[in-house]
């Protein structure tokens, strides 16, 4: 039971680091970010701060890892070129018909974004 415990303090806590990385990297406002997670930009500064962890259920932990996923592709597609990738994000994108960076503030959003970035890694 221990075992199973420690492992989800520490899903927590990378999760958590890595979402704070990412607002950080793509300099996203609180209230961005806490629109993203479905949290308030205040909980969204205790995140990045380090004093606030999401639950493993919680649907902002579920959504921290479709950040972390759509990240993690565009970071692939884009060399790791933040600056890239930030560009990429504020573009107008004719084919999801807004910028990402306003699409992945809903849930259906983030999630059209994410498979767009993986479908096109895919044909890379």
């Amino acid at each position: 039971m221990e075992a199973v415990a420690k492992l989800n303090d520490d899903r927590v806590r990378v999760l958590g680091t890595a979402v704070a990385r990412i607002a950080e990297s793509w300099r996203l406002t609180n209230e961005q970010l806490g629109a993203i997670l479905g949290l308030s930009p205040a909980t969204a500064s205790r995140l990045r701060s380090g004093t606030f962890l999401m639950e493993p259920h919680s649907k902002a932990f579920e959504l921290g890892q479709h950040l972390l996923r759509l990240f993690r592709g565009l970071d692939a597609l884009m060399g790791s070129d933040d600056e890239a990738s930030i560009s990429w994000l504020k573009a107008a994108n004719l084919d999801l018909a807004g910028r990402p960076l306003d699409l992945i503030r809903t849930i259906k959003g983030l999630s059209e974004v994410t498979h767009y970035v993986d479908d096109f890694r895919a044909h890379v």
